[in-house]
């Protein structure tokens, strides 16, 4: 998926016990001049590698493929393709700087987070990561700043969401990986309609997921949301959605109309080339595809050796 197109992931090794912990322990972190670090965690051999480019930012490798770039000095840089994405939703769910509640199901180092308490001072966030060795690493090496309201729970996405009260968030942000393919129990259409009762009124649900090839898991998706929500569009790569190469796609959906227009407009104005998929040429997209159920689904494709070289 390359350096900028590498889907976030929560490990999802079994239930766990959900435990609130404070995700921040208070100002300054990890230097340039401390170099590298690599650290044993529950889901693999993490890596946090300096930016090149960026004095104060790191990038999260887990068993060598990227996973997330975090920027102390600017939480607001979103480095890789999709996080950007998934930034401009949270950017269009609301009027700007409006504090919101949102779900993260999968942590990650916590990048859409930062984001959003950057630019929505007072929202309340809380993340559902289970690789608690990770998020001990990420508190300690790449802090939050004090005062966020970012709770992170150290559980299985779904057993989260399952928790979650009726109504109670603005926005859903699922990035839920195994290693680097979405477990089979957070792709289905009762796992989307979970995510549907939890969401406010306007609220939207936000999905990153990888696929290639001739997107079969991509098409069932869109099929899955489309079971659920009567809105939806995807932003993809180009290249992505003819099948040339492997990468990510984020859908979004909603029970009220999108500002597909907007977002298309700020896609556009990324470097990384994109487009929104949505009406008529997604469900030509999807078409024949069936939505994933509980009792047939299975985990999104592995990525192609090599991928991440």
């Amino acid at each position: 998926m390359g350096r900028s197109n590498r889907a976030g992931r929560t490990a999802d090794r079994g239930r766990a016990t959900a435990e609130d912990t404070p995700a921040a322990t208070g100002p300054g972190g990890r230097t340039h001049a401390q170099g590298p670090l690599s650290r044993a965690v529950d889901s693999g051999l993490a890596e946090l590698r300096p930016d090149r480019d960026r004095p104060a930012a790191w990038s999260l490798l887990i068993d060598g493929a990227p996973q997330s770039l975090v920027d102390l000095a600017d939480p607001t840089h979103l480095g890789f393709e999709y996080q950007r994405r998934l930034g401009h939703l949270v950017d269009l769910v609301a009027p700007p700087g409006r504090p919101l509640t949102v779900l993260h199901l999968g942590g990650g180092a916590l990048t859409l987070a930062r984001y959003v308490a950057a630019t929505r001072p007072r929202s309340r966030q809380q993340v559902a990561e289970i690789d608690t060795a990770l998020t001990d690493l990420v508190r300690t090496e790449l802090p939050l700043e004090r005062g966020w309201q970012v709770k992170v729970r150290g559980a299985d996405a779904r057993s989260v969401l399952e928790r979650t009260p009726e109504g109670a968030v603005d926005l859903v942000i699922a990035d839920v990986f195994s290693g680097a393919r979405v477990p089979a129990h957070c792709t289905t259409v009762e796992f989307t309609a979970l995510a549907a009762r939890a969401l406010a009124p306007g609220g939207w649900y936000a999905v990153n997921i990888a696929d290639g090839s001739a997107l079969p898991f991509a098409r069932s998706q869109v099929a899955t949301l489309g079971a659920v929500f009567p809105e939806l569009c995807l932003v993809a790569d180009p290249a992505v959605l003819r099948g040339k190469r492997f990468g990510n796609l984020v859908l979004a959906a909603a029970h009220s109309p999108l500002p597909v227009a907007e977002l298309g407009r700020r896609v556009a104005s990324d470097a990384a080339l994109g487009r929104v998929e949505h009406g008529r040429a997604l469900a030509d997209f999807a078409a024949g595809a069936t939505p994933a159920t509980d009792a047939a689904a299975t985990p999104s494709p592995a990525p192609p050796p090599g991928v991440f070289r």
